[in-house]
């Protein structure tokens, strides 16, 4: 279903980049024409141009509603006025899937579907369509087309021989509105609502009303014609009904005109009731033909008003939000395990540490206590050796080969470290051994029968070889050689 939507949304994207600027500024210019001329109570009769206005702006319809919108009106009503209602009804119906928020214009379309399926004798229906229509008027704040929208739903119940109700329906048009046109509308309403009601006298009075005030509609003079007819005032009904005839009306009041003329006209000769009759002929087979038309447009009414909402569009909308959720809990619920094993690594880790440190601190301390302990012991056997004689007779002096078996066994392996590990020749090693014993250069002279001056050269010369200095000579023999 996901990727249904994507697919969709990708094509309405392609379509609205398939409009090019100039194709979708043109149809916005055409809209606006139509616009500014219903405005000035002119039709724009531009078919062509407005039928492509209409496809154009479709395609873009999500991204341009309230144009679409009004795209959908004017064509429409440029089909109902070349007799198309079916496809008229169509445009209407797509206005008011469109989403727009011009409500002014989509309480129109309603109020034209109601008109269609007035003329389909759908009066029931055409109550419905004025209903919304009403509503969507009150909703804009539009509160005179409501009034004319609440005499249109009284007008569709009068044609249902509701006549209480559709009374009821005008209080409150009388209660709130004071404007003489909307006044006449209700005028003519309820002069129908009498005649349904076979309530004649009440017909002419109403229609009486009317003419007083100077509104003669056309369906003033045929329902006053045809309460003449019903009451047997026959010269009276056919005054009105030629009337009728002279002025400009649609055919169904012409029809109805008609019949009066061929059934109550008693001063006519044959010849003008047989023209008065083939007239009335031509006219009921227009009346049929547009009926069946209006039909065919209610029955889409119909289709549109029992087809189910497609709610793709916000089932793919949920699962989207759904899985970018679920995506973004997994993650989340990742991302936690991760940290969390992070956090146990890094305690761990801590506590390794710390045991390695712990560890760490009793060697060091344990070398340092063994260092220190070695480092006095040799200093004590070191205390021992320091006069010239103990050195010769303890040490084994004059045989080097037994003094270093000494040495290494007095003081950790020195001489054999000294000869092995760094290469002393055997006055080296032993310029190594009086300096560890703390012997002056003096007393050095004299055991190794150098002069004293050369026991510095000596001395500096062993230290270069071990990496040291001579001042740092003892520390580095005890430090680097004895104890490693």
């Amino acid at each position: 279903m996901l990727r249904k939507h994507h697919i969709v949304f990708c094509l309405a994207v392609c379509c609205l980049m398939a409009c090019t600027s100039p194709a979708l500024r043109e149809a916005q210019e055409t809209v606006a024409q139509a616009d500014s001329l219903w405005l000035a109570g002119k039709a724009y009769t531009d078919s062509a141009g407005l039928a492509q206005a209409y496809k154009t702006l479709k395609h873009g319809q999500y991204f341009h509603a309230d144009e679409y919108a009004h795209a959908c009106y004017h064509y429409g009503k440029l089909l109902r006025a070349k007799e198309d209602p079916a496809a008229a009804m169509e445009c209407f119906i797509n206005a008011t899937h469109a989403r727009t928020r011009d409500y002014h214009i989509l309480g129109r379309v309603y109020s034209n579907m109601g008109s269609i399926c007035h003329l389909a004798n759908e009066f029931s229906l055409s109550y419905d369509m004025y209903s919304k229509s009403s509503d969507i008027f009150l909703q804009n704040g539009d509160t005179l087309n409501y009034y004319y929208a609440l005499n249109d739903m009284a007008f569709e119940l009068a044609w249902q021989k509701k006549k209480k109700e559709a009374y009821g329906m005008m209080d409150i048009i009388y209660k709130h509105c004071k404007d003489i046109y909307v006044f006449a509308k209700t005028i003519e309403t309820k002069a129908i609502a009498c005649k349904m009601a076979e309530q004649y006298d009440s017909t002419l009075y109403y229609t009486s009303q009317s003419l007083a005030l100077g509104f003669s509609s056309s369906t003033i003079l045929l329902n006053r014609a045809q309460a003449f007819s019903l009451m047997g005032m026959k010269d009276s009904a056919v005054h009105y009904a030629n009337i009728l005839l002279s002025v400009h009306a649609d055919i169904y009041d012409q029809c109805n005109a008609l019949y009066i003329l061929t059934q109550e006209d008693t001063t006519q000769n044959i010849s003008e009731v047989r023209v008065y009759a083939a007239d009335r002929a031509d006219t009921q087979k227009l009346i049929e033909h547009r009926r069946s038309r209006c039909a065919q447009a209610v029955q889409l009414l119909e289709q549109d008003l029992l087809r189910k909402p497609d709610l793709t569009w916000l089932y793919a909308i949920i699962a989207t939000l759904v899985i970018v959720g679920a995506s973004i809990g997994v993650y989340v619920r990742n991302k936690r395990k991760k940290n969390l094993l992070l956090a146990q690594k890094l305690n761990y880790l801590k506590q390794e540490t710390s045991a390695v440190q712990v560890k760490h601190d009793e060697i060091t301390e344990r070398y340092l206590a063994n260092h220190k302990h070695i480092e006095e012991e040799i200093n004590s056997r070191c205390s021992i050796l320091q006069t010239k004689e103990s050195i010769i007779k303890t040490l084994a002096w004059k045989n080097y080969r037994k003094m270093c078996n000494i040495v290494d066994k007095q003081f950790y392996l020195l001489a054999s470290k000294l000869r092995d590990n760094y290469s002393l020749n055997e006055t080296e090693v032993r310029i190594c051994i009086l300096t560890l014993l703390k012997c002056g250069n003096e007393q050095m002279a004299e055991l190794l029968y150098k002069s004293r001056t050369s026991i510095g050269t000596l001395k500096r010369r062993v230290a270069i070889k071990l990496g040291t200095t001579s001042g740092e000579l003892r520390s580095y023999l005890i430090d680097y050689v004895c104890l490693n």
